[in-house]
């Protein structure tokens, strides 16, 4: 589906209305190709602390060219300030000294990343300087406009080592719709840093569960993890075998029809993956359901129990499948589970209880198990906001069009972005991003 509203302010007569009338006038978002770069351009990396020494031979590893100077003129494709070291409040204005001079050069689609230690791991005045930094670098997100974006990092001390693939994602193209996000790297204790062979294919050799594969995110999702390399299993319901079929034989991956929600499933799923591919590295928990309806109206007998089904779907099936997955240790070491959450469950929605609860719920789910995971396996979640979908497509156009400009970017996201964010969790060098909950959502201006 395309945004026909950016295709308008596209046009001459867009253009003029957009100059005259003060209209969102949405950039094109750059996205990534296999076989590109992840920058096309320099980066500028500044700061003081424990990672800006080290910082520009991370990025020589990931093909990305950095510089420590500005030259009159230069352009850059993103900026890397390390402020592990700024020890109290007084400290903070070196953010508007180093960035200042340097962000009207920033160029279109550019990317910004501070990195900083996580708040609860520090003390004091430093702890007081660190938590600052996420108000600097929200309203920063919000201000740098034409299609870039802004993201805080948290690393832990003594996880330096395991920023590479998120520094590769954050200044990538593969994050265009990720904007004013916190990510924290070590904060549940010292995991092994994983290495790959390969940057450009870190899933080779490794099987990946996506529930809900069929059409849609789903779809993108099995795409994406199939282009990094690994082999696919997708699942869905029975009603949806014929166009599962038709995506794994082209992906050349593996399929399995089941409701998840079925009392049977769990074990059902856990059996297949460990006869057909003695286990699984990768568990996206995607199928999901919508059932609207003000709570006031959501009678028990309302088609077949609106709530129930809800949260049956989206909630208690992820978490009956994990544990059965776990428990039988099917979960291969240094897995990754990832579900899909969505900012309704963090902002709420009016006429989605239900589905906001459900929501809710999986992030609840990776807080309780983020710090209980052993073997190096590690659990994280998406939370889309608005993507542009066929389901979303039917969606009236008021409400269409108030969804996707009311967050910095100006426009609706795809399905290719959740996809690129879940690879980037499935990425055996993010070994240490664990416990995170990601916004897909351009950075709404509203309620999150």
């Amino acid at each position: 589906m395309s945004d026909k509203y950016q295709g308008f302010v596209s046009s001459p007569i867009g253009k003029l209305l957009v100059k005259n009338l003060g209209l969102p006038n949405p950039t094109r978002l750059e996205r990534y190709t296999a076989g590109d770069p992840l920058v096309d351009g320099t980066v500028l990396v500044g700061g003081s602390g424990r990672l800006v020494e080290s910082l520009p031979g991370l990025l020589d590893l990931l093909g990305i060219a950095s510089t420590p100077t500005f030259g009159e003129g230069a352009r850059l494709k993103g900026i890397v300030f390390d402020a592990t070291g700024l020890k109290d409040s007084s400290a903070l204005i070196a953010l508007r000294d180093f960035f200042t001079p340097v962000l009207r050069s920033l160029d279109e689609c550019g990317r910004v990343v501070v990195i900083g230690t996580p708040p609860e791991l520090a003390s004091g005045s430093e702890r007081v300087a660190q938590r600052a930094l996420e108000g600097f670098t929200r309203s920063l997100g919000k201000e740098v406009g034409k299609g870039s974006t802004v993201q805080l990092v948290y690393v832990a001390e003594g996880a330096e080592a395991g920023v590479t693939s998120t520094l590769g994602f954050l200044l990538s193209p593969k994050s265009a719709y990720v904007a004013g996000q916190v990510v924290r790297i070590g904060a549940h204790g010292k995991a092994k840093v994983t290495e790959v062979a390969d940057h450009t294919q870190p899933l080779v050799g490794k099987i990946a569960l996506v529930t809900g594969a069929s059409r849609g995110i789903g779809e993108m999702i099995a795409r994406v993890l199939h282009r990094d390399g690994a082999k696919v299993v997708g699942l869905d319901v029975p009603q949806a075998a014929s166009e599962l079929q038709a995506l794994m034989k082209e992906l050349d991956g593996d399929w399995l029809t089941v409701d998840i929600s079925g009392d049977d499933a769990p074990q059902r799923i856990a059996h297949h993956l460990k006869e057909k591919h003695g286990g699984v590295d990768v568990v996206v928990h995607n199928a999901g359901i919508t059932r609207d309806r003000k709570l006031a109206n959501m009678a028990p007998s309302d088609k077949g129990d609106r709530w129930a089904q809800v949260l049956g779907v989206n909630l208690t099936a992820p978490e009956r499948i994990t544990r059965e997955l776990l428990d039988q240790g099917i979960v291969n070491a240094g897995g990754s589970i990832i579900g899909v959450a969505s900012i309704a469950g963090i902002a709420g929605n009016v006429g989605q209880t239900n589905y906001a609860a459900s929501k809710a719920g999986v992030i609840g789910l990776v807080d309780w198990l983020a710090a209980e995971l052993e073997d190096g396996i590690t659990i994280n979640a998406v939370a889309p906001g608005f993507i542009i979908t066929q389901m979303t497509a039917a969606v009236p156009f008021a409400t269409r069009e108030v969804g996707q400009r009311l967050n910095a970017m100006a426009q609706g996201g795809l399905p290719v972005d959740v996809a690129e964010t879940i690879a980037w969790y499935a990425n055996p060098t993010s070994s240490l991003v664990n416990g995170n909950v990601v916004r897909v959502c351009g950075q709404m201006m509203l309620g999150a």
